[in-house]
């Protein structure tokens, strides 16, 4: 029986030492080599070509019935098969049900195309198999990573030359560090703000960290404690609430003004109602965002960072999206304020366009992270330079190995070109929506993202009266159109674009249904996006009679 491609007879494989060695340290054979080396060939060198060939968006399969093909839960006790059959396999199996996000039609997510040479760097990363948690397995890297930390601190900061010197290497501070994700960039920032607002007294309480939030709340007195963020906040504030034992119903969402930006005079008069309650309630942190995962918009940062300096109230940036528009002089002006906060949070994997995943959370007080230091005898070790002592990542590749590459062959003017093409392309996506009597814009591009759905004008005449229940009743309708015209324009696999629902952007707080795009790609362009609109028109016209 012959396999794909004719790689070799099929034979019955074995586990044994010998064979186990060979697939260790070497390729099984020359032909096994061969499909290694064609297909790496082309990821490594034409990998957009690559993508289009076996990817596309994605193939026209349901779900339910890929899920029918992976039902299978045994693990064979000797080998199954072969390496060129796996590679093999994934790229005919596998890659054309994944999705492609280096489409330029693919416009929903924060995830897009990368530049090609992050696949070589990161094949370098894991051919190097470095272990940032401590300096016995990473040596050089965790050097090279207290550097890298520090060039994107004077990004946000703008510290003098002085500060970094003495920061860059001191193995007694750190200016912020690497983790996984922005969630998990998000979550130290809160944990380094709840430790710092309870820290041990003189009358013998040891600070939360070692005696847990009831012992806090008595020791001073405290009944509960509170992060105030927009309502537009990212669901990982929540998570932090629960992991940090304050509960996530702590976490107070304040409305959003016509901007869909925090309301400053809601947060103002929130502030004012808790510091009444004579210390019963604490304000943990106050979290302004800098592109917000719905809308993109940026909240106001200097007025929100001059609030948290005259109460004394930890301020944290979650720039997770919007952080590398720092880089752009152009559009810098749009961050203003961030250096005002004490910790900011940047996703490597979004803005930066390196591979999943990579976040950073970065700190202004350069010895803030001491209250989250861990030590064991067996790794970080007290005294040690270990990075992982101040870290909720445990083990983790070198990504700031990918980062600094990426910036000296980038240099901020290539990513500010990026950030830019999103900018004005989405501004030009908006004006191409108004002019449509099918569409309406539903919140305007303050970086790249948008929103917008499908609503006729007719219907928007209609909308306009003084109503209530005929427009529950067309919205309700509006809102499956929307989501069929997202659904079916998926499933189409030729271009992709998210959905959300809103209660913001109409005056009656309503939640509606809107789609949302996302323009990161710097291939992807207005014409793209014409086309992109063309589809959702010709489904809705199509698909209208079926909602």
């Amino acid at each position: 029986m012959k396999i794909k491609n004719n790689i070799s007879e099929k034979t019955e494989l074995v586990a044994n030492w010998q064979t186990l060695m060979r697939v260790f340290i070497r390729p099984e054979n020359e032909e096994t080599k061969l499909i290694l080396l064609k297909y790496m060939e082309q990821i490594l060198f034409g990998l957009n070509n690559f993508l289009k060939k076996h990817v596309g968006i994605t193939e026209k399969v349901s779900l339910k019935e890929l899920s029918m093909r992976f039902t299978d839960t045994t693990i064979n006790k000797n080998p199954e098969k072969k390496l060129a059959e796996v590679i093999t396999e994934l790229i005919e199996d596998i890659a054309p049900h994944a999705v492609n996000v280096a489409s330029p039609y693919f416009v929903g997510h924060m995830t897009s195309a990368m530049p090609f040479f992050m696949v070589h760097l990161k094949t370098i990363v894991t051919a190097l198999n470095q272990n940032l948690v401590k300096i016995e397995t990473s040596k050089v890297v965790s050097i090279l990573e207290k550097q890298v930390i520090a060039k994107i601190h004077r990004i946000i900061y703008k510290e003098d030359e002085s500060f970094y010197k003495e920061h860059v290497q001191n193995a007694k501070t750190t200016l912020g560090c690497f983790t996984k994700d922005g969630t998990l960039a998000n979550i130290t920032a809160l944990w380094v703000a709840r430790n710092s607002l309870l820290v041990p007294t003189k009358d013998g309480f040891s600070g939360i960290e070692e005696e847990g939030i009831d012992a806090a709340y008595k020791a001073y007195g405290i009944e509960r404690c509170v992060i105030l963020a927009s309502k537009l906040s990212h669901y990982s504030l929540k998570k932090a609430g629960g992991i940090l034992g304050i509960g996530n119903q702590n976490i107070i969402a304040i409305d959003v003004d016509g901007n869909n930006r925090i309301n400053l005079d809601l947060l103002n008069k929130e502030i004012k109602k808790i510091k009444q309650t004579g210390g019963r309630i604490r304000i943990l942190a106050v979290v302004g965002i800098a592109g917000t995962t719905e809308t993109g918009t940026i909240d106001p940062l200097k007025e929100i960072g001059m609030l948290c300096s005259e109460n004394k109230i930890h301020f944290h940036v979650d720039a997770a999206w919007g952080g590398p528009t720092l880089m752009s002089e152009k559009y810098s002006h749009l961050l203003d304020g961030i250096e005002l906060a004490d910790s900011v949070t940047i996703d490597c994997h979004k803005q930066f366009y390196m591979p999943m995943s990579s976040g950073m959370v970065y700190f202004k007080n350069p010895s803030i992270m001491n209250s989250i230091e861990y030590h064991a005898s067996y790794v970080n070790r007290p005294g040690s330079v270990d990075l992982g002592i101040k870290s909720i990542t445990g083990s983790r590749e070198a990504n700031s190995i990918i980062l600094d590459c990426a910036l000296k062959i980038m240099g901020t003017q290539g990513y500010a070109l990026l950030i830019e093409h999103g900018i004005e392309t989405a501004r030009k996506f908006a004006e191409e929506i108004k002019k449509r009597p099918d569409f309406q814009l539903m919140t305007s591009p303050e970086l790249n993202l948008l929103t917008y759905r499908i609503c006729p004008a007719d219907i928007r005449e209609k909308l306009s009266e003084d109503n209530f229940e005929q427009r529950q009743s067309i919205n309700k309708k509006l809102n499956k159109i929307n989501r069929t015209v997202q659904r079916l324009q998926r499933e189409a696999g030729k271009s992709f674009v998210s959905r959300t629902t809103l209660s913001i952007g109409n005056k009656h707080k309503e939640d509606i249904v809107v789609l949302r795009c996302v323009i990161m790609n710097p291939m992807t362009n207005i014409n793209i996006l014409k086309k992109i609109l063309d589809e959702q028109e010709e489904i809705y016209r199509c698909h209208i009679d079926e909602v």
